[in-house]
């Protein structure tokens, strides 16, 4: 027992010793006023009276002190031992009592606790993010969904720090100044791919422990409207590349159903041609579609584990035909390091037949094609976030053709974009390879650059994230 503790265990023994032995004592008193008592024995009694009143209170107030103190230990979470008051009936039963109530307690803890932690996972792995503000737009809780989307670190954060769209930031200010007890709106994030969002704040009624008052949902849109440009694009596209095709098709259908009717040349030439024309648009149709799908799950990460050695050989083998019809060859060299990214394996193979169909195509007559991977020293000062953040890979494609003049560089990725348009329709080219390429690259958050010499040849580098070890 502690010295504050004895103080205050004698001032409280003194305490009820005079309350006790008050009655007793005004008795005496009275009787020595009266004569009836001397005033000395009268004060004996009175004395004796007491001292009796303490030893008798002394043990139940031992009791009730350590009753006191196991109390509070429970309460504090902590074992105090085996209770007291074994030989005492009524703190017995208190103590059943008090033991009981914390059985009680403790159960209704843990199942309180088992709430709140599936609360908190179920949130955790809502699939749209959400983000729970407080007073001066300041992060107090984000789901995992919002971490994967802004980063990990968002608790403490100022919400314009990482979202600066001015419309979201005065809904949210209009749900905190209690104009408004909720808001909507639609935003655009643009890097590092565009996504669109719609987002709604909602004011919470009361305040949650942590300061929370106000929860910011948000909605992906992009998948919608990406489908809603895709299919505005397929049509115009479609309708701008066909156009030629077909008119070409119907005025040699018009020829052969007129004047070269019995012209077996003529017939023999044009349907050639027209066989020429509808692969073209089977090929053109084919890539739209290609394209309008990569660009369709652009904003989704990849999760497929890609060994590139194994895909860049297939590649080079799958093209060797062409090459071989050229007197050409291509080589892969894939480095002693394997090469495996995080990606989609089709889109991957799709990305670097393109690329190598293009250096066979553009490339002279005998030259080789050379195809290597190894990993990057460096990277480009336009590399994107995950590109910094961690090992990178760099796989280059170099033909020996005639280069590309190097104010055409900058344009080659656009759609239907063509440095020589009759050449490259007479090579069967679409005019998309090279933004599928592009695409492709963006959904894996990776890069393509592109050298040229004129009368040298040309390289393509694309640079990829490395898969997680």
């Amino acid at each position: 027992m502690t010295g504050g503790q004895s103080t205050i265990n004698t001032t409280r023994l003194v305490a009820v010793t005079l309350l006790l032995s008050g009655p007793a004592g005004i008795v005496l008193l009275g009787l020595a006023a009266s004569g009836r008592l001397a005033p000395l024995w009268a004060g004996i009694g009175w004395a004796a009276s007491a001292l009796g009143v303490a030893l008798l209170v002394r043990p139940h107030l031992d009791s009730l002190n350590a009753m006191a103190r196991w109390i509070r230990s429970l309460s504090h979470g902590g074992e105090a031992g085996p209770p007291p008051g074994h030989d005492d009936t009524a703190l017995a039963e208190t103590v059943a009592a008090v033991g009981s109530l914390r059985r009680l307690w403790l159960q209704k803890s843990a199942e309180l606790s088992e709430s709140a932690r599936w609360n908190e996972t179920l949130l955790d792995n809502l699939p749209d993010p959400l983000l729970l503000l407080a007073p001066g737009r300041r992060v107090v809780r984000a789901n995992q969904a919002a971490r994967r989307l802004f980063g990990r670190e968002l608790s403490g954060r100022d919400l314009a720090a990482f979202l600066r769209d001015p419309g979201l930031l005065e809904a949210v200010e209009a749900v905190l100044g209690a104009s408004a007890t909720a808001r909507e709106c639609e935003f655009t994030l643009p890097v590092p791919v565009e996504r669109t969002f719609t987002a709604r704040v909602d004011a919470l009624e009361g305040q949650s422990s942590d300061g929370g008052t106000l929860l910011l949902t948000l909605h992906d849109l992009t998948a919608i409207k990406r489908m809603e440009r895709m299919r505005a694009d397929f049509v115009a596209n479609a309708s701008h590349e066909l156009r030629t095709p077909l008119a070409a098709l119907s005025g040699f259908i018009e020829t052969l159903q007129g004047p070269a009717h019995d012209d077996e040349e003529a017939r023999d030439k044009f349907l050639g041609i027209m066989g020429e024309q509808a692969g073209r648009m089977s090929r053109l149709v084919a890539d739209l579609l290609s394209l309008s799908r990569i660009e369709l799950n652009e904003h989704t990460l990849p999760s497929e584990r890609v060994d590139l050695g194994r895909l860049l050989a297939t590649a080079a083998e799958v093209l060797k035909p062409l090459a071989q019809a050229k007197a050409m060859t291509i080589t892969v060299s894939p480095g002693a390091t394997p090469v495996v990214v995080t990606g989609q394996p089709d889109e991957l193979a799709q990305l670097f037949q393109n690329l190598m169909d293009n250096a066979v195509k553009y490339g002279r007559d005998g030259t080789t094609v050379e195809v290597t991977a190894a990993t990057a020293e460096t990277v480009p000062s336009a590399a994107g976030t995950a590109l910094r953040g961690g090992p990178v890979f760099r796989i280059v494609i170099r033909d020996r053709g005639e280069g590309i003049a190097r104010q055409h560089l900058p344009r080659l990725t656009e759609r239907f974009y063509r440095v020589d348009t009759a050449r490259s329709r007479k090579m069967g080219g679409t005019g998309l390879g090279l933004a599928i390429v592009k695409h492709i690259v963006n959904r894996h958050r990776g890069l393509l650059t592109i050298d040229s010499e004129e009368g040298e040849g040309s390289t393509f580098t694309v640079w990829l994230p490395a898969a997680p070890q």
